[in-house]
This record gives C-alpha cells, structure tokens and sequence, in this order.
C-alpha cells in the first residue's frame, strides 16, 4: 500500500514541476513583452490564461484524494501537505505573470522611462531565479538552499524601492509620464508579490523536511514605500 501512495507522489511532484517551468516561463515572457512594447505578445500569453490554473487545479484534486485514500502518516503526511500548498502560491505566481501581460496590452505607450524598465528587468531576472531555485530546493529536500533563496527577496525588494523613486521622480519632471507610470507600479508590485510567494515555496521546502512552519517573510511593502 505504502508503494502506491510513493509512486502517486512522484506523479504529484512531476506535475508540480511541470507547473513550476511554466510558471517561470510565464514570468520571463511577460516581462519582456511589458518592455519591449510586444503586445503581440502580450496577447499570445494571454489567450490561455488558465492554463497554470488549470494544472493546479488538477494537483489539488489529486493530492486531496491521495490523502483520502491512503492516510498518509505524518512524514508522508508533509509531503503531500507542503504540495497542496506550494502548489498554491505558484498559482497565484502564474496570476501574477498573467497580469503583467495584461498590462502590457493596456499601457499607453507614451512616455516610457528606460531607467524604470531597466530596473524591471533586473526584478524579473531576479524572481526567476529564485524561483528556478526554490524548485531545485524543493526536488532535493535542501532546507538551506531554501533559506538562502528566502533572502534573496531582499534585493528584489530593494529593486522595487528604488524603481518607485524612479517613477516618482519621473512624473515630477515629465507629467505626460503618469499615463505609463501606472502600469510601472502595478508591474513592479507584482514582481515584489512573485519574490513574497517565492519565499512562501521556501518556506513550504522548510516544512516538507522538518515539519517546522517559519515565516521566511521579514518586510511588507508599506515599510518599503517609506525607505
């Protein structure tokens, strides 16, 4: 019995892999369309935005009836626990991504600030990164890379202080700027929101291996508007 329920939690993580590629992937295009003006393609990710859900929707069912029907104890038990819920944050990571496309579509394109979009950029490079990350610790069980990828929201958060400045500071030189510097501040808040459930997986990482729930989260995004 104890077979079956192993070899239906190696499917459950080969999903919840699968989800995190494309998830990544999500994230990588969609920011280059916001970038680089491409509304065209913008629009192909955007076509099947429930994609990703769908995929989480499916892990869900899943992991809910391997819990019915094998009663897992508890080492399993976490297993199948830090899935159902990790699978929720790349979810709403996948959201995330899915808005920046749409922002790319509704911005107007006049003008643009460079030195912002630059700065988005390096976000986007950045949360990638430790999203490929957090999955690499969640596959090998690595509580240490976990937390080390946590603190590497830091940096995205500062890149987000400083894109915010940028995008002040812009307006205040350039009125017609605040057409575009609306979508610059949902796009930079949604990056920060992808770097806060990135820290989320790690923490999920953490409970799998120990069964300890740490809150990895150290700063909100009020304290940072004032830094």
């Amino acid at each position: 019995m104890h077979e079956v329920f192993l070899d239906e939690l190696r499917k459950l993580n080969t999903r919840f892999m699968g989800m995190g590629i494309d998830v990544s992937e999500a994230i990588e295009e969609a920011t280059q369309a916001f970038v680089e003006h491409d509304k065209k393609l913008a629009q192909s990710l955007v076509k099947d935005d429930q994609k990703v859900s769908r995929a989480a929707t499916k892990v869900e069912k899943r992991t809910l009836k391997l819990m019915a029907l094998q009663q897992p104890v508890a080492s399993d038990f976490r297993n199948v626990i830090s899935i159902l819920k990790a699978t929720n944050d790349l979810e709403r990571i996948g959201e995330n991504a899915n808005s920046i496309a749409w922002e790319t579509i509704r911005v107007k394109g006049n003008p643009r600030i460079p030195e912002v979009e630059a700065i988005i950029k390096s976000m986007a490079k950045k949360v990638n990164f430790m999203l490929d990350q957090v999955l690499k610790a969640y596959v090998q069980g690595d509580e240490k890379l976990a937390r080390e990828v946590a603190k590497k929201d830091d940096e995205v958060d500062e890149d987000y202080v400083k894109a915010r400045k940028l995008i002040i500071s812009g307006i205040k030189q350039d009125p017609e700027a605040a057409v575009a510097s609306s979508s610059y501040f949902m796009v930079i808040r949604l990056l920060e929101r992808i770097g806060d459930h990135v820290v989320n997986l790690a923490q999920w990482v953490i409970y799998k291996m120990s069964g300890e729930l740490v809150d990895l989260n150290t700063k909100d995004t009020d304290e940072m508007t004032e830094l």
